[in-house]
């Protein structure tokens, strides 16, 4: 691609996230272009959960990667507070939780927590204290000196999701953080997502191919079709909260999504 010769469009500065014109391409193993991403337009409103939903393929991840910097689109613009993403310098206030937990098995449950702290200046008491702080939040502060063998599937996620908190950050991207738990743990981490994100103010969006997580977790669902892949719909979900995924009107929302994708 010749990106020079691609306009960029104005993204429009509103919500904690403005995603505006992106497009992104990919070169396959012969060496062409494949595109992965067309025209994505998706705002996302302050201290707001929003789900992006799809099969696996239509991009969601790339989407997720474009939004936290750590991948640059050929085509549009994205801002953070406002700002364009190339002129935005507080990447600490967003933080990222993968699918995998990434713990190092060497650290203990506290070291695990402190490592993102670790890059700047800070002094190690005060990050061992925000460290302890934020397994606090996630209920696991009995497990500071632990090792990641020694803990659930449950507890690694939620040390995860410590590590992803302890920077304090006004946003939260996570992508599938929670597929590889069992029905009960997973349910138990979304108890504990929407407490947190109560508490905090944050605004969070997550990846999913799971749609009882989406309807149960976000405020809104943006609904994602392959390939390339593009916003097929975007869906309010007006349900109260907590939300069962047995009772009739948050299974008549499951079924309306799952028609979509």
């Amino acid at each position: 691609m010749n990106d020079a010769a691609i306009a960029t469009p104005a993204a429009v500065d509103t919500g904690a996230i403005a995603v505006s014109g992106v497009s992104k391409w990919f070169k396959t193993a012969e060496g062409t272009p494949l595109q992965v991403l067309s025209d994505i337009n998706l705002t996302v409103a302050a201290h707001s959960i929003v789900a992006i939903l799809g099969t696996s393929g239509c991009g969601k991840s790339t989407l997720l990667n474009i939004i936290s910097g750590i991948v640059t689109p050929e085509r549009g613009d994205v801002r953070i507070n406002g700002k364009r993403a190339r002129d935005f310098t507080d990447w600490r206030s967003i933080s990222y939780m993968f699918q995998e937990d990434r713990l190092l098995p060497w650290r203990t449950t506290l070291r695990n927590v402190e490592f993102s702290l670790e890059s700047g200046s800070m002094p190690r008491t005060e990050r061992e204290a925000r460290a302890r702080d934020a397994l606090k939040l996630v209920g696991l502060e009995a497990f500071a000196d632990a090792f990641p063998y020694q803990l659930s599937g449950g507890m690694r996620s939620r040390v995860a999701l410590a590590r992803s908190l302890v920077q304090d950050p006004c946003i939260l991207l996570m992508d599938e953080p929670f597929s590889r738990l069992d029905a009960l743990t997973r349910a138990q981490m979304h108890v504990e997502l929407l407490r947190i994100q109560q508490l905090k103010r944050m605004t969070i969006v997550f990846v999913t191919h799971d749609v009882e997580e989406a309807v149960v977790l976000a405020d809104r669902v943006v609904v994602m079709a392959p390939r390339p892949g593009r916003i097929r719909d975007s869906v309010n979900i007006a349900l109260a909260r907590p939300r069962d995924a047995t009772e009739a009107a948050t299974a008549r929302q499951v079924h309306e999504l799952k028609s979509m994708i």
